[in-house]
């Protein structure tokens, strides 16, 4: 059974007050705001039974108002870069604020992530709901969007839902960072990570995807097997790993975790 409560985050002058949700189950506890959706903290339990934090957040509302990393959020209505902003839909072509050096990131300067949602709670979590005005951000169309967070024992679901007035592209995601060992750790370089994707996509220097579909057989990308992240990561070209994998098996799920020999044996699976 899981435990559903709300309370007051803090207020947003001219945007309302900030609600945070908590979810609790035996063995894990989620807490989320209104304020784009974003989850706050995530405490599971350790091969010991000991709780600790294992998403990067704050512990107030002023940390999320000046960070520019997304850090727990949902963001929209397009995740990642959209180059130089600009498409066409139905041979009409539309221009976005851009706010990546020459591209659009993440919704753009006033994404989902920066929106108070409204809440409502359900059986097991809560659904979050929001209407992006049409010509938001230079996106067409009304869309009607929600996020519902579902807690059942150890885990937690995520669903997105939207419906537009016209045609506009849509692709949201949850943007946390993770980190399995706990807030004691400073660092996941000893984590091990594995995608089941046979190829990826290589980006130019403003991270737009070339056209090319590249095997990822004999390149830092290869992640089929576990890795440890901090040794892969000397061989990634660039920033690091911010790239599309193509997914072998859409279905199946894509693991990472501490490596053999840490502390806490934490083990996370992702399935999209």
């Amino acid at each position: 059974m899981t435990e559903v409560s709300k309370e007051e985050f803090g207020v947003i002058p001219g945007q309302g007050n900030v609600e945070k949700w908590k979810l609790k189950s035996q063995s894990v506890t989620v807490e989320i705001i209104s304020l784009g959706c974003i989850i706050t903290s995530l405490k599971t339990k350790d091969k010991n039974g000991e709780m600790d934090d294992i998403v990067l957040g704050f512990d107030s509302l002023e940390g999320y108002l000046t960070n520019p990393r997304y850090f727990g959020a949902v963001v929209g209505r397009v995740a990642n870069r959209i180059a130089g902003g600009r498409f066409a839909i139905d041979g009409r072509e539309y221009q976005l604020a851009v706010n990546n050096g020459p591209n659009a990131l993440h919704g753009g300067l006033k994404g989902f992530d920066k929106a108070v949602w409204e809440c409502e709670g359900t059986a097991d979590g809560v659904r979050l709901s929001l209407i992006s005005p049409a010509g938001e951000e230079g996106y067409p169309g009304e869309l009607s969007a929600s996020v519902t967070y579902c807690l059942l024992g150890n885990t937690l679901t995520v669903q997105y839902q939207a419906t537009a007035s016209q045609a506009t592209p849509i692709n949201l995601t949850n943007h946390s960072y993770f980190n399995l060992a706990g807030h004691g750790t400073p660092d996941i370089y000893d984590h091990q990570v594995s995608i089941n994707a046979d190829a990826y996509l290589p980006v130019d220097n403003t991270m737009i995807p070339t056209g090319e579909v590249r095997a990822v057989e004999g390149t830092p990308f290869d992640l089929r097997k576990p890795v440890l992240i901090g040794l892969r990561l000397e061989e990634v070209p660039g920033p690091g790993f911010d790239h599309n994998f193509c997914l072998s098996s859409p279905g199946a799920p894509h693991r990472n975790g501490p490596a053999p020999g840490c502390t806490t044996h934490r083990v996370a699976g992702f399935w999209r």
